[in-house]
């Protein structure tokens, strides 16, 4: 079962991803999809809770500036 959840999450989170990197080219709220994607990834994932974090990190940093 747990594997089965990972799978799907691992689905859901990856297409969500992949249609906001479309969106980069193509019109649409590429912004607000990729970490969305991200973020459904981030709940059975490291790396994409790395990746999301990194994001939050430097997005912090040029609001300072």
């Amino acid at each position: 079962m747990k594997r089965v959840r990972k799978l799907v999450i691992a689905v859901i989170g990856a297409t969500v991803l992949l249609v906001g990197i479309a969106m980069i080219l193509l019109p649409g709220p590429a912004l607000i999809l990729i970490p969305a994607g991200l973020a459904i990834l981030a709940t059975e994932f490291a790396w994409a809770k790395t990746l999301l974090r990194k994001a939050a990190e430097k997005l912090k940093k040029k609001e300072s500036m």
